[in-house]
């Protein structure tokens, strides 16, 4: 695997977590900060689809569910050549902080560098939420909304 087709993210999240975790595997609460729909199966082999923007379904199934502390899943688009459902990797690991939690995200199994710098960018975006979610803060409109 090439390094250079690898996304990284560590986001600071003031929330402990197992607040984070509800906020990643709960569909109520995923929807706070990202997707217009969501249903998800956090047990391995289970369901990953959220509807990220209203226009772009995301899907995959889980891979491994370490509550409060690690999740891993497959990860691609409905109806992409370039990215289908499954064809990623997206690993979760939550680090307990004094202060909160740190996020570390990362992304593998993406084809070329297009496809990282955009979803690096839509990781930046939608942590960002979160974390606004995890502060107790609202978001507000998805920005991205109808995006495809």
């Amino acid at each position: 695997m090439q390094e250079s087709l690898v996304v990284r993210r560590e986001t600071h999240i003031p929330a402990p977590p197992a607040a984070v975790f509800a906020l990643l595997t709960d569909p109520e609460k995923i929807l706070r900060w990202m997707g217009t729909e969501a249903e998800v199966e956090p047990q391995p082999g289970g369901l990953y689809l959220v509807n990220v923007t209203g226009a772009r379904c995301a899907r995959g199934s889980f891979r491994e569910v370490v509550p409060v502390h690690r999740l891993a899943y497959s990860f691609g688009w409905d109806g992409s050549e370039v990215v289908p459902p499954g064809s990623s990797l997206i690993e979760v690991d939550l680090i307990e902080q004094p202060d909160g939690t740190l996020l570390r995200l990362t992304h593998t199994g993406l084809p070329n560098a297009e496809q990282c710098a955009g979803h690096a960018e839509g990781w930046a975006h939608y942590l960002g939420r979160l974390a606004e979610v995890a502060a107790g803060r609202e978001p507000g409109p998805d920005p991205w909304h109808g995006r495809d």
